[in-house]
């Protein structure tokens, strides 16, 4: 259902109202070793869309959709190279080309902006 597509740090996709396209940028200062999109309206997440690669500190990657997905409202899982996990949920992907991922060390919390 998704596909995985590294691109350089500037690189960016642009989002239209049918396209649930969008890019990751890891801004956390950690390695995110596994990533996971699935519908918003199920309980199961999809598969790790990096495979057996991860994506490092300030690197991107694009995340596409086959043709024919369907619905806005996805949620998103991502898991440390610790183990540990961030979930956000009911992102609107028909209104999101870019997601950053950071994270505050001394709070230790951990959001996203969207674009």
């Amino acid at each position: 259902m998704l596909a995985l597509v590294c691109t350089p740090l500037l690189a960016t996709t642009v989002a239209h109202a049918d396209n649930l396209d969008f890019s990751l940028v890891n801004k956390t200062g950690y390695v995110i070793s596994e990533i996971y999109v699935s519908s918003a309206s199920t309980s199961d997440w999809e598969d790790d869309v990096m495979g057996s690669d991860v994506l490092g500190k300030n690197e991107s990657v694009d995340i596409e959709f086959e043709k024919g997905s369907k619905g806005c409202k996805w949620d998103m899982k991502v898991v440390y190279d610790d183990g540990e996990e961030a979930v956000w949920e009911n992102l609107n992907l028909c209104s999101i080309s870019k997601v950053s991922l950071r994270y505050d060390r001394k709070k230790g919390d951990t959001w996203a902006e969207l674009k």
